[in-house]
């Protein structure tokens, strides 16, 4: 049933001024009719023509004089039915008004019956007419009351689900940008929509759709004493509502020049935003079809400014206290990073976006003394104020002993007792990374820590594989773990990149697949540090989703440095009763090659001692290796490694023993000597210098 409304939304249901034919039609309230459709006449009864408004005799047939009774918007819908009729060969049955000679209008139900010649074609249509306004009195009033369910539901489903869009949202950004999604407006029935919050006295545009790009530039920091709907709605902590141009226009004449890009009849509201009793921003809708603002619907939007002020006042607060932790933890990190010649260096850290956007994650770099320079990345377990505390202790920790000229394993292993120690039941992976910049050469120690990605000269990327022992903290305090040891050359124009394990993991995917994306972006990044760490970051963002911290750390060795180091390796077999002669031997034209001569006999005295001590106690074979270094001057360094994982330890010897004096020769000539673990095994080390003769 085709359906029409006054204007007041009520039908006539009588008049005060009834005529006789008006009591008649009370009385029986229906009449006939016929219609020829060849001719076009229509001819009613009495009763029939009192229902159509007609005094008898007054209507002279005609459908034009019919059509000028009868509401002129209901005419279009009319004709479509009985076309339709007459085409399929039905009846039909509609319902319409007409307007009596007091002006008032009557719903009316015709009902018709289509006569039809031998072939079929409509001749005649014969019918009944009855007034139905008294049916439809009640009609309305059930049509009325489902109407007001229906928008009372629909009020408070734009309610709920603008409540649901807000419910994820973190930060002001992220509500900011779910409250202006076309989907969102679409839900609420607004064609436009603008977001605005105090800021230093001034009202800040946040976020905007469907509202003039010009408005926006124009008003986006407004003073909040300026004559404008935004900040008068906060100002006076009351909504506004204006249900044309017009009427907004002559209210502020500021927003003249930009209202008339506004589509339609261009509705507007505007809602304070007040949380706790203190006004925080607004917002205006916009509404291209027009509005009246029914009270039920100001009281919903009231609700609906309501609900939006409680998520931005919780996006506040987390963006202050974000600030607040993401300014402690950059306050931990290092403020300077060291300048070492012929070497170029990059740090970047990137706080998580999930909530509490504050973790662990950091790195350092510090100049030794000798000119080498010490590189670290770490990430303390959690993603806390207390992850970002103890990854302060820590780094500070490992900062000072590598200050003190320990090794990195020897670094790593006393950061893991002091970490133990803090009883924080916290634990943190490290990779540290030692390299000399005159020689290239580079020791790297992991504690837990994905390993660092090596770009060669050639552009070529892979990813470094270095033994690691246990996170740090794991052990028992005042035990110190083995932390094997990597030594590897960094070839000028070579590229070393350190980073944390949210650069590469996502939750959904195997973390295989980060590793090679990540080779992949550096393999095709720029060649600048710089520019390559921030290549990286934005790189694999889109791949982890920045569920986690980052810290990156990225050292390039210019192309324009020495070559690496030279080095002399040999290997020493129990069977082979010659070796260690051939080794002396090796190792003095080795030292006459890099005018390290005078060093000759305490560089075999020393090597021998370190050799034969492995082959003895170990029972398989050792690996020698010699290379000059300039740590303080020239010197030269001896390591002898082993697969044995057993430490050598240093024992009193008196004047009848046969052994037990190797170590003690080893520290009394040589400036410096450590044990590190390698793999499964171990290497001892020692280095002797030029200026100690």
């Amino acid at each position: 049933m085709q359906r029409f409304f006054e204007p007041d939304g009520r039908p006539d249901t009588g008049s005060d001024h009834a005529t006789s034919a008006d009591v008649a039609l009370a009385v029986n309230g229906m009449g006939t009719f016929t219609w020829n459709v060849t001719d076009g006449v229509m001819r009613y009864d009495d009763a029939g023509l009192a229902v159509m408004g007609f005094r008898p005799g007054e209507f002279d047939g005609r459908l034009e004089t019919l059509s000028e009774r009868m509401v002129a918007e209901e005419l279009p819908a009319i004709q479509e039915l009985v076309d339709r009729a007459l085409r399929e060969r039905s009846g039909f049955s509609l319902y319409f008004r007409v307007r009596h000679r007091n002006g008032r209008l009557r719903w009316t139900h015709t009902q018709g019956h289509i006569v039809r010649d031998p072939q079929w074609r409509p001749v005649r249509v014969i019918g009944v007419i009855r007034d139905a306004s008294q049916e439809l009195v009640a009609f309305d009033q059930t049509e009325q009351l489902r109407q007001a369910r229906n928008d009372r539901r629909r009020q408070a489903d734009i309610v709920g689900h603008v409540s649901d869009v807000l419910v994820p949202t973190v930060t002001v950004e992220d509500v900011a940008e779910a409250l202006t999604t076309s989907r969102l407006l679409e839900r609420i029935g607004a064609s436009g929509i603008v977001l605005g919050l105090i800021d230093n006295g001034r009202m800040e545009l946040v976020g905007s759709n469907g509202v003039p790009e010009n408005l926006i530039r124009d008003f986006h920091l407004s003073r909040l004493d300026a004559t404008l709907p935004l900040t008068e709605a906060v100002r006076t902590r009351k909504p506004g509502f204006f249900t044309s141009k017009a009427a907004l226009t002559e209210r502020y004449p500021a927003l003249e020049p930009y209202v008339t890009r506004f589509s339609g009849a261009a509705a507007t509201a505007y809602l304070p935003l007040i949380a706790q009793d203190t006004p925080i921003g607004a917002v205006g809708l916009t509404y291209a079809g027009g509005a009246r603002f029914p009270p039920d619907e100001r009281t919903v939007l009231t609700a609906l400014g309501r609900v939006i002020a409680q998520s931005l006042q919780r996006a506040l607060l987390y963006d202050q206290e974000h600030e607040l932790a993401a300014g402690l933890q950059t306050a931990m990190l290092p403020g300077r990073l060291p300048q070492v010649p012929e070497l170029a260096l990059a740090t970047r850290y990137r706080p998580t976006r999930a909530r509490g956007g504050i973790g662990g994650d950091w790195y350092d770099a510090l100049t030794l003394p000798d000119g080498r320079i010490v590189t670290v990345v770490g990430d303390v377990q959690g993603h806390d104020v207390t992850a970002a505390a103890v990854m302060g202790q820590l780094r500070i920790a490992l900062s000072a002993y590598a200050a003190e000229g320990h090794p990195p394993a020897t670094v790593m292993a006393r950061a893991s007792a002091f970490l133990a120690e803090l009883d924080t039941d916290r634990f943190a992976t490290c990779l540290i990374a030692l390299l000399d910049p005159g020689t290239g050469m580079t020791s790297i120690v992991r504690a837990g820590h994905p390993e660092p990605v090596l770009r060669r000269r050639d552009g070529s990327s892979v990813w470094i594989t270095t033994p690691g022992g246990l996170p740090l903290g794991l052990t028992a305090p005042g035990t110190q773990p083995a932390y094997p040891a990597l030594e590897t050359v960094l070839e000028p124009g070579s590229t070393l990149v350190l980073c944390t394990d949210g650069l590469i993991e996502s939750r959904a995917r195997d973390i295989d697949q980060g590793r090679t994306r990540l080779l992949d972006a550096i393999t095709t990044g720029p060649g600048p540090p710089e520019v390559l760490a921030d290549h990286l970051l934005d790189t694999m963002a889109a791949y982890t989703g920045e569920e986690d911290d980052v810290a990156l750390l990225v050292l390039q060795r210019s192309r324009s440095g020495p070559d690496p180091a030279p080095q002399m390796e040999a290997t020493i077999s129990p069977a082979d009763p010659d070796a260690l002669g051939a080794v002396r031997l090796a190792l003095r034209t080795a030292l006459h090659a890099w005018s390290l001569e005078a060093l000759d006999d305490t560089a075999e005295l020393l090597a021998c001692e370190l050799a034969t001590n492995a082959l003895l106690h170990t029972g398989g074979h050792a690996i020698l290796t010699a290379r000059p270094v300039r740590h303080g001057g020239r010197g030269l360094r001896l390591a002898v490694s082993d697969a044995s994982p057993v430490t050598p330890r240093r024992r009193a010897a008196n004047e009848q023993c046969t052994s037990g004096r190797g170590l003690m020769l080893v520290e009394e000539l040589a400036t410096s000597w450590g044990i590190e673990p390698r793999g499964t095994g171990k290497t001892v080390w020692c280095e002797i210098s030029l200026n100690q003769l």
